[in-house]
C-alpha cells in the first residue's frame, strides 16, 4: 500500500559525552487503517461485505534511528514491518520487516546513501504526487500493472537519494540477484528524478526488473523484487522475463484545489522460459482532483484509463471518489468507491484435469486497484473505515 509521512515519538539516547555531543535518537511509528468494505463482483458475480484493511496506508509498525557521527554525516536505519490488523498476520510474504530494513550514510551536502529492502525510486519521487497518496488502492492503476500502489519493494538493494537543490532530486538503486555465476539474471535498477517547487511537483523515472531462468514456474520468483501480480488483470505473466516500468506524474495546487494527472508504460517482456511469446503491454492514463474543503475534510475524484496490447487486448475504465475527515493530527475517517468497467481478453493460468497448470485466456475481468478481486466485465467497491498513526 501506499507510504506516507509520520510524525512519531522519539525516544532520545543522550552519548556519553553529555550536552557537547548531539543527540541520537530511535522512534517508534505505525499506522493502522481498518475498514468495512462492500465489493460487487468480488468473484465472479459474487458479493463480498467485510472487513478490507490498509486502504489509505498500509497496516504497519516501525523502528528508525539515526546516530551524528559529527561532521555533519549520519548513520541511519529502518526496520518495518507490514501485517493485516484484521487476522494479525504478517505481510508481504510473511517477512518479518517486508515493508523496509535499511542501515546507511546520510549527509546534508552528499546525499543519502542505503543498503537493504527498500521502496525504488517510482515510489519514493513519483508516487507522491498521485491520486495513490491521498486515497490509496480504490484510486489506483487497475491490477497495479505499473507499482502505482506499491505492490513491490526490492531486496539486496543499494540506493543513493541527492541533496535537494532547490526542489530538485535524483535518485537511483540497484537490486542484487544474488546468485552465483548469473549476475544478470534477478537483478533489479531503477532510477528517477523529482522537482517540487511551491505548488508544483514533476516527477519521473523508469524501473526494470529481471526473472531468472532456471526454475522458472508460473510464479514470479525474482530474487531481488517482490510479485507485482495482485489479480485477473496481469496473472497470466509472472513468467515474464523481465518488467520495465516508465511512469511520470506532474501535480499542482491552487488554493484549496489540487489537480494532477500521470502516465505510465509497463511491458512484461517474455524469452524462452515464458508460457507466452509477445510483449505484453500496458499504457495507463491517471487523472485527480483533490479539494480541501475544510482544514479537516479533503475531497477528491479520480479517472485512470488503462489499454493493454500485444499479447492479449483489454481496456479498463475507473472511476473513483474519495473523503478523508480529520479527526485529529493522528486519527481519520474515511470513505472510498470506485466503479471499474473492463472489456477484450487477459491472459490467465488454471489447473487442468491432469494437475497441470496450464495458461488459457479469458474475457477481461474488472479487478480495483490493487485489491485483487476477480469479477465480472464490472466492479463496485464502497469502503468506510478509520485510521490511526502513532
Amino acid at each position: 500500500m501506499k507510504r506516507i509521512a509520520l510524525t512519531s515519538l522519539s525516544l532520545a539516547l543522550l552519548g556519553a559525552a553529555g550536552a557537547a555531543q548531539a543527540q541520537n535518537s530511535v522512534t517508534l511509528y505505525g499506522v493502522i487503517d481498518a475498514g468495512i468494505g462492500y465489493v460487487h463482483n468480488a468473484q465472479g458475480n459474487e458479493k463480498l461485505v467485510g472487513m478490507i484493511n490498509g486502504n489509505l496506508s498500509g497496516d504497519r509498525w516501525g523502528l528508525k534511528g539515526q546516530e551524528d557521527l559529527g561532521g555533519g554525516l549520519k548513520a541511519i536505519f529502518q526496520l518495518e514491518n507490514g501485517f493485516d490488523i484484521g487476522t494479525g498476520r504478517l505481510g508481504q510474504g510473511g517477512r518479518e520487516f517486508g515493508r523496509q530494513a535499511f542501515v546507511g550514510l546520510t549527509a546534508d551536502q552528499y546525499g543519502t546513501v542505503t543498503i537493504g529492502r527498500q521502496y525504488d525510486p517510482l515510489v519514493d519521487m513519483v508516487q507522491g504526487i498521485t491520486a495513490d497518496n491521498y486515497f490509496g488502492s480504490a484510486f489506483a492503476t487497475p491490477g497495479d500493472v505499473d507499482n502505482y500502489d506499491n505492490s513491490l519493494r526490492t531486496s539486496n538493494a543499494v540506493k543513493y537519494v541527492s541533496p535537494n537543490w532547490a526542489g530538485l532530486q535524483v535518485e537511483g538503486l540497484y537490486g542484487f540477484s544474488n546468485l552465483a555465476g548469473t549476475t544478470g539474471q534477478g537483478q533489479t535498477w531503477s532510477g528517477a528524478v523529482a522537482y517540487n517547487n511551491g505548488p508544483l511537483g514533476l516527477a519521473a523515472g523508469y524501473f526494470y526488473s529481471s526473472n531468472p531462468s532456471a526454475g522458472r514456474g508460473p510464479a514470479w520468483n525474482s530474487p531481488s523484487s517482490d510479485s507485482l501480480f495482485d489479480g485477473p488483470i496481469n496473472n497470466g505473466y509472472t513468467t515474464a522475463h523481465s518488467i520495465g516500468i516508465a511512469r511520470a506524474a506532474a501535480q499542482y495546487a491552487i488554493g484549496p484545489v489540487t489537480v494532477g494527472a500521470s502516465y505510465s508504460n509497463a511491458q512484461y517482456k517474455p524469452d524462452g522460459f515464458s508460457a507466452y511469446t509477445e510483449t505484453q503491454k500496458y499504457n495507463i492514463g491517471n487523472a485527480f482532483v483533490n479539494f480541501q474543503a475544510t482544514p479537516a475534510l479533503l475531497l477528491g475524484a479520480g479517472y485512470t484509463y488503462e489499454k493493454a496490447s500485444g499479447d492479449t487486448s483489454a481496456k479498463y475504465h475507473q472511476a473513483s471518489l474519495g473523503a478523508d475527515y480529520s479527526v485529529s493530527k493522528r486519527t481519520d475517517l474515511y470513505a472510498v468507491a470506485a466503479y471499474q468497467h473492463a472489456s477484450g481478453t487477459q491472459a490467465t493460468y488454471t489447473t487442468n484435469a491432469a494437475g497441470q497448470t496450464v495458461r488459457v485466456d479469458q474475457a477481461a475481468q474488472a479487478s480495483i486497484g490493487s485489491y485483487g478481486f476477480a469479477g465480472t466485465s464490472n466492479q463496485e467497491l464502497v469502503i468506510v473505515g478509520i485510521r490511526h498513526k502513532f
